[in-house]
């Protein structure tokens, strides 16, 4: 068949879809289906999958995307791309069906890391991957989403930080937990081996189609200023791929390890809690804990990922732990951080009891400080009510995150930081000195700061 009767061919395809999603069996339920099949079949390979990347699915995630995302090297921005919705998403679709998609580099910028003087690499990836990937995502989502273990919280749909370390906090307080072992993947994102990718992506996935277009983003490169650099390593950077197949890699390169092969070698209780590349994990026994950090480099290895040594070790924690040491009469057991917070050993409100308490870690209160202050420095211009009225807004969303049970100090600490700094900042509009403290309370009597509260209980819920 001619290349231009084939290309007819395959938009008059693509437009029937389209047609017969729209007056049939919507995208969301071919998924819940396939969801279904995957859980009730787990070692099921499905190999017709690339036929949902459809005009519905893509739809649904072009009105998903955030309107002010930054644009790729292509420069276009969902409100140009919008302009002609209809028009590019057929364009799209037809590209994609017959394989003719090539996913654009990633571009990289660097960014301040708040309270550091080292920069942060961010990858930015054009409008249409990001509608691709955000497709495919929805795709892999159906079936791994039935595979991973209940103690994986990161980057999963109804899953969140809070509900890691409210599982967290409720095996240490009803457990037999008298250690942890804290450990960090060096270089997680960047070290991950795109080989070992494709092979786990294998053991679910049996549709070349899908495939090829994950290897492609993949393979698709980085632009860094004005030079295009090899991705053979690492997943897109920036890209909303990456966190599903992080959590695939970790599935399989640690999840399972550890719950069938690790954990059942075990004497005494352990359990692994992650989110994302960062986890915990609580043991009965102190050597057991101590055999896991061994044994988590060579597992690890194998899968082309390493241990980062000085940010790995074992404590003595929990109410065992805190009675051996007041028998001895020594000070606390040791704390630890996870997800943003210092966990350590305390007593209930009336001084009886075990409770394990959590406060803001100090890098990162350091961290959010500082990134405040760079916010105001770069909004200076703007008008009086509109930097209030973000302030507010950034308030709020401190608190909803750090305002968890026994944090109230913490979160008190940062909404003191920020009135100083507006103080500041708004003093420096003026003449010096315009603006007194007693003028800047009246401010804050006619337009109050949101007030820092506990927003989130770190009990067990029913």
């Amino acid at each position: 068949m001619p290349l231009e009767r084939r290309r007819l061919h395959v938009v008059a395809r693509c437009e029937e879809t389209s047609a017969a999603h729209r007056g049939g069996e919507p995208v969301a339920t071919k998924l819940q289906r396939i969801a279904e099949k995957a859980r009730q079949e787990p070692s099921l390979k499905f190999t017709n999958l690339f036929y949902l990347m459809n005009d519905e699915l893509l739809r649904g995630c072009f009105q998903r995307l955030r309107k002010n995302a930054a644009a790729g090297i292509d420069d276009v921005t969902k409100e140009e791309y919008a302009e002609n919705l209809d028009t590019n998403l057929a364009n799209l679709l037809e590209r994609l069906h017959r394989m003719a998609y090539i996913p654009q580099p990633v571009r990289r910028v660097y960014i301040p890391k708040p309270g550091s003087a080292k920069l942060r690499p961010l990858g930015v990836t054009c409008l249409e991957d990001k509608l691709v990937q955000s497709g495919l995502v929805r795709i892999l989502e159906a079936v791994y989403e039935q595979d991973f273990i209940a103690d994986s919280y990161g980057f999963r749909p109804n899953r969140s930080c809070h509900q890691a370390l409210r599982t967290l906090n409720v095996t240490i307080e009803k457990g037999t937990v008298n250690v942890i072992a804290e450990a960090d993947i060096k270089g997680f994102y960047d070290n991950m081996d795109q080989n070992w990718i494709m092979e786990f992506l294998g053991h679910r996935i049996g549709d070349k189609l899908v495939l090829r277009m994950v290897k492609r983003f993949l393979k698709a490169g980085i632009m860094e200023d004005g030079e295009l650099l090899a991705s053979d390593e690492g997943a897109p950077q920036g890209g909303s791929i990456s966190p599903i197949l992080s959590n695939i890699y970790l599935h399989y390169a640690l999840d399972i390890w550890f719950e069938k092969v690790f954990r059942k070698s075990c004497t005494g209780f352990a359990r692994l809690i992650r989110y994302a590349d960062d986890f915990i994990v609580c043991f009965q026994r102190g050597e057991e804990a101590e055999r896991f950090c061994v044994e988590l480099g060579e597992r690890l290895g194998k899968f082309n990922l390493e241990v980062e040594p000085t940010k790995t070790k074992v404590i003595k924690f929990g109410r065992f732990a805190t009675k051996e040491a007041a028998a001895k009469g020594e000070k606390r057991p040791e704390t630890f951080d996870f997800l943003g917070f210092t966990h350590y050993c305390s007593t209930k409100r009336d001084g009886t009891g075990f409770r394990v308490k959590r406060k803001t870690a100090s890098k990162r209160f350091t961290a959010k400080v500082a990134a405040f202050k760079e916010w105001l420095k770069k909004s200076r211009t703007l008008k009086t009510k509109d930097l209030w009225g973000t302030a507010k807004a950034k308030l709020r969303g401190h608190y909803a995150y750090y305002g968890v049970t026994d944090n109230s100090r913490g979160i008190a600490r940062f909404a003191y930081e920020v009135k100083n700094l507006l103080f500041k900042w708004l003093n420096r509009r003026g003449r010096r000195g315009c603006l007194n403290w007693e003028k800047f309370n009246r401010m804050l009597e006619l337009f109050p700061l949101p007030v820092p509260r506990i927003k989130v209980s770190m009990f067990e819920t029913r």
